[in-house]
């Protein structure tokens, strides 16, 4: 086990868009996550991230078995990091503020404890300045919303340890994060000088009228921004120069960098100013609200990273990172369980798609949780995408579902299921779904042929996966027989 798999237990400083965000991506990671942030609102802000992180997440990471950590708020700051293993420092863009809480996270926490600022411009060396243990602290900037999307940069400060960069770089990886190493400490890091021109030279086009607020989004995400998603800036202007490439785009549009084409330094930010940038910002807007905005992001970022994520044999850009962080989480080959009982193949929140005009769960959304279950089992016995590849299956010949119980939306559900029999070539499964009480909602029974899916008949299971799957049945052929397993429909007649 390698240090940054020791992190089970996380303190997130700072509870707003970007703690709490944290603090979704944490939690999600099976991550247990002491909350602290003393003001009013910050525990409803925590549990609406949370919410919306889930709904996401569900979409990303379809039947994903990590179990959801633990969500403390904690009464006080030293509460909250004095047993932490990682603390995410996420306070307002203040640096007296930030020392100050910083050397108090410091004297208290655990010497070996990391601690991950996200300042996003603020050097680190100044940071740590009064720390007593300043080796242990780095920048991981992240972006919002820190749940989705993958970029985390890292900076350390003078007295920042190569160490603490490298645990803290797994550590961000194995939540599913980017990691972007900032070479020199800099004033915005990376990312946010880039932004921050784009936002200098958007204020000086609405100060002298060229532009509104809702024609500079236009000009953004009808072009480059389509291209940012996948190739970035400089790989796009490689395409520019042609066949010969980026030497021939800098001989060709080097000459533009002497025209009045940008102001760099921002106009000031007048009343007037203000003033109208607000009022078109509230006019493009047009009565959304922020929270349907931010479902209205974070819908389209999943349909995007899942679209880059099918991109060529290994997925492109984010789309890459987010295969790798699928695999990672997906049950390993050589993963066969010694349970005392049945195998944990799903665990999530129903979704508000998932709910319909009756307000609850509609019907096929628990045949696709169930089949996602299905998946987890064929995958812990080695039957994988590659041993799909590879010409081998097994398809589903017979189904029954029981409906014992309501799913709403957001309701935990649980599945776990159990090998009833399995032969040469045949597999029978029971699947059990619970809520959040324990109580079963709803089963599922399936019977599954192997087949060669290139001959398109039935045919032997291969003997690896024959192997784990007698590892796992002649376990499963000791547990009690599920209730209502064997069972079929029909209405009986009365009798006299």
């Amino acid at each position: 086990m390698t240090q940054d798999d020791k992190i089970q237990r996380a303190a997130v400083i700072g509870g707003g868009v970007i703690g709490a965000g944290w603090a979704a991506r944490f939690l999600l990671n099976g991550i247990d996550v002491a909350f602290y942030d003393p003001s009013d609102s910050a525990r409803d802000r925590a549990h609406a991230v949370l919410a919306m992180a889930r709904q996401a997440w569900a979409r990303l990471y379809p039947g994903a078995t990590v179990a959801e950590g633990q969500l403390i708020f904690a009464p006080t700051l030293e509460d909250a990091v004095r047993d932490a293993d990682f603390v995410q420092e996420s306070l307002p863009e203040i640096e007296t503020l930030k020392r100050s809480v910083l050397a108090q996270i410091d004297a208290v926490a655990p010497v070996d404890t990391l601690i991950g600022s996200s300042t996003s411009g603020l050097l680190p060396s100044r940071l740590q300045a009064d720390m007593r243990h300043p080796g242990r602290l780095v920048v991981g900037h992240p972006f919002n919303p820190v749940y989705l999307l993958p970029l985390v940069e890292i900076c350390g400060g003078d007295q920042t340890t190569e160490a603490t960069r490298d645990r803290a770089a797994a550590f961000y990886t194995r939540t599913g994060m980017q990691v972007l190493r900032v070479r020199k400490e800099i004033d915005g890091f990376i990312a946010d000088r880039l932004l921050e021109a784009l936002w200098r030279e958007g204020l000086w086009l609405i100060e002298e009228g060229v532009a509104t607020t809702s024609e500079l989004d236009d000009a953004i995400r009808y072009s480059a921004g389509l291209r940012w998603a996948f190739m970035g800036t400089f790989l796009t202007y490689r395409l520019a120069g042609g066949d010969d490439g980026m030497r021939h785009f800098l001989h060709q549009f080097g000459p533009a960098l002497k025209l009045p084409w940008t102001k760099l330094v921002a106009p000031e930010l007048t009343d007037t100013l203000i003033d109208r940038i607000a009022t078109q910002s509230d006019e493009q807007a047009a009565g959304t609200s922020i929270r349907e905005l931010e479902a209205l992001r974070d819908d389209a970022l999943v349909r995007i990273l899942n679209a880059l994520s099918q991109v060529g044999p290994d997925g492109y850009a984010a789309g890459r990172t987010l295969n790798g962080f699928r695999n990672a989480r997906a049950p390993a080959d050589t993963a066969i369980p010694d349970p005392d009982g049945p195998i944990v193949s799903y665990q999530g929140h129903a979704l508000d798609a998932w709910i319909d005009y009756n307000g609850h769960m509609t019907e096929h959304r628990y045949l696709q949780v169930f089949g996602q279950a299905t998946d987890h089992v064929l995958a812990l016995i080695g039957a994988n995408e590659a041993y799909v590849r590879a010409g081998h299956s097994f398809y589903t010949v017979e189904s029954h579902i029981r409906h014992l119980g309501q799913v709403h939306a957001g309701d935990a559900v649980r599945v776990c299921s159990q090998i009833l029999g399995h032969d040469a070539k045949r597999l029978h499964l029971f699947h059990t779904m619970t809520g959040a009480d324990g109580t079963a909602v709803a089963t599922s029974e399936h019977m599954l042929i192997h087949v060669d899916a290139r001959q398109g008949a039935s045919a032997p299971i291969l003997p690896a996966v024959q192997a784990a799957l007698m590892a796992i049945g002649d376990k499963h052929a000791a547990l009690p027989r599920p209730a209502g397993a064997g069972g079929s429909i029909g209405i009986r007649p009365k009798t006299s």
